[in-house]
């Protein structure tokens, strides 16, 4: 394919600065965001792309002191150039006593996403589950919301494989059919849910259930997905959201497919009907099978070289998915500790400018050798006009970026990695002017005009990146390292070194 390559210009006034110290504390008032069309924008029209972590704690005792993330975390986040988390919240936390909310629950919640929100970090509240509940050795139902239990003797192989046991699979049907009013109580707990965070601008949406499972209906998922049953999970999700909204109108719903996706089966929702409701966004997950198997039962690890074709399918079902509705997405789970299959997200998502949260963080400062390298990047936080394509290279940190202005009356906010560039880094833009002070953790960039602005951020003495060729999601999903890392006449230029 054929590349663009900027070409080297001399630009007046180049500045060279000391080393700036990463700020510590976000700005004072976090800006909500909201979906617009197929991309998720903030309050002045900029759009933002999200880049962060998952924080899911699944057993008892729920965001006690030492079981959620702190500000101590949310700090490390910060730093690292993450502006968004999804925040494990489950049903069994919510409603431990039939119709009864546990609002002491609420309260430890908002505080968590209050404090995330003095960060910078928006949060993405997550209704989680893994094997439907507690009596299949799961979380997130509560055991009074389910009626079947596992049968004497009946073998139970444990997560993931216990999705296929009869008994589950006989709850998850009581969870479609609302046979025991399921479907009701979680619309009653997550309205309540949402009702409690109005006025918590830190809260970006709300997902409505993790990894659902279709039940006895999840052989006609295979091999072409199960239109029958997705159209019963889409009215699902419809309830919920109606619910949802009947005490928080503003807060955005995300929506999953149900989880044979995992197994690249693609998901029907918004065939019939079409997903008209505002506010939603799709919520995929990219897992690989062999690396997920080789985590959870053993499988070789070799099998892992087939990653990169599954997770290929996957992102074609996203692409299905996207241009058949409308609607955004963001990638809510991927990787699970396994750096051999990153580089397929990340560099998928790079190329369709979608966002993404890995699974998980846990405390600490994991983000150190080929995970950090990978997951820690370069990206445009907040593009003031249309984004275009993009290329980060993990390796070098050589990062490339165009986009078409609009004037929203705040500058493009580009977060430069705060891992990549131990000896400072350039920042030169072609079609637009750097404002922000050299060395600082995030680039700024006015537009001189309304034509296409481009920009280069490079390691001193790197040859940069040159921005693909091609509209987004064009599905090259690689960039050239061999370009100048300069603009072109007319360019801003800033070079410094960052902390």
């Amino acid at each position: 394919m054929t590349r663009s390559v900027a070409v080297l210009a001399a630009v007046a006034g180049c500045v060279l600065a000391t080393s700036v110290p990463a700020a510590t504390a976000a700005p004072d008032t976090l800006v909500p965001l909201h979906v617009d069309g197929s991309r998720f924008v903030d309050e002045f029209g900029r759009v933002v792309l999200l880049h962060g972590v998952n924080s899911v704690n699944k057993e008892p005792p729920y965001f006690a002191p030492g079981t959620t993330i702190t500000a101590q975390d949310a700090d490390l986040l910060s730093r690292h150039g993450f502006n968004t988390v999804r925040l494990g919240v489950n049903f069994d936390g919510l409603m431990p006593t039939k119709g009864v909310v546990d609002t002491a629950y609420l309260d430890r919640v908002a505080a968590t996403v209050d404090t995330l929100a003095q960060y910078g970090i928006h949060t993405v509240l997550d209704n989680h589950q893994d094997g439907l509940s507690k009596p299949w050795g799961g979380n997130g139902f509560p055991e009074w919301a389910i009626h079947a239990r596992p049968a004497a003797g009946e073998p139970n192989p444990g997560f993931p494989l216990n999705y296929l046991m009869p008994t589950m699979n006989a709850g998850w049907d009581e969870v479609w059919n609302n046979t025991y009013g399921a479907l009701d109580y979680l619309g009653q707990s997550l309205a309540a849910l949402a009702e409690k965070m109005n006025g918590h601008p830190g809260a970006l949406g709300l997902e409505l259930l993790n990894e659902p499972w279709p039940g006895t209906a999840f052989l006609s998922c295979f091999p072409n997905g199960c239109t029958g049953f997705d159209a019963k999970y889409q009215a699902a999700m419809q309830k919920l959201t109606d619910a949802v909204r009947t005490r928080n109108g503003g807060l955005m719903v995300l929506w999953e497919p149900n989880v044979t996706w995992n197994e690249t089966m693609p998901s029907n929702m918004g065939k019939n009907p079409p997903i008209s409701a505002p506010g939603i966004a799709f919520a995929p997950h990219d897992y690989c099978i062999p690396s997920q198997m080789a985590i959870y039962s053993g499988l070789p690890t070799f099998l892992r070289g087939l990653c990169p074709l599954q997770q290929g399918k996957t992102w074609g079902n996203i692409d299905a998915f996207t241009h058949r509705t409308g609607i955004p997405a963001l990638v809510t789970e991927f990787g699970d500790g396994d750096a051999t299959v990153l580089s397929n997200t990340l560099i998928n998502a790079d190329d369709r400018f979608i966002g993404w949260q890995y699974w998980q963080y846990r405390g600490g400062d994991p983000f150190v050798g080929d995970i950090g390298n990978q997951l820690v990047r370069t990206y445009p936080q907040a593009t003031s006009g249309t984004p275009g394509r993009m290329v980060f290279d993990s390796a070098s940190g050589d990062f490339a970026y165009r986009y078409t202005p609009r004037a929203t009356g705040k500058p493009t906010e580009i977060y430069v990695s705060d891992l990549h560039y131990p000896n400072g880094y350039q920042v030169r833009v072609d079609g637009g002017t750097v404002t922000s002070a050299p060395g600082a953790r995030v680039v700024t960039v006015e537009a001189n005009a309304s034509t296409p602005v481009s920009v280069y951020i490079n390691r001193p003495g790197s040859k940069g990146a040159s921005v693909p060729d091609g509209p987004v999601g064009t599905g090259s999903a690689s960039g050239s390292a061999s370009g100048s890392a300069s603009g072109s006449g007319g360019s801003g230029s800033s070079s410094g070194s960052g902390s």
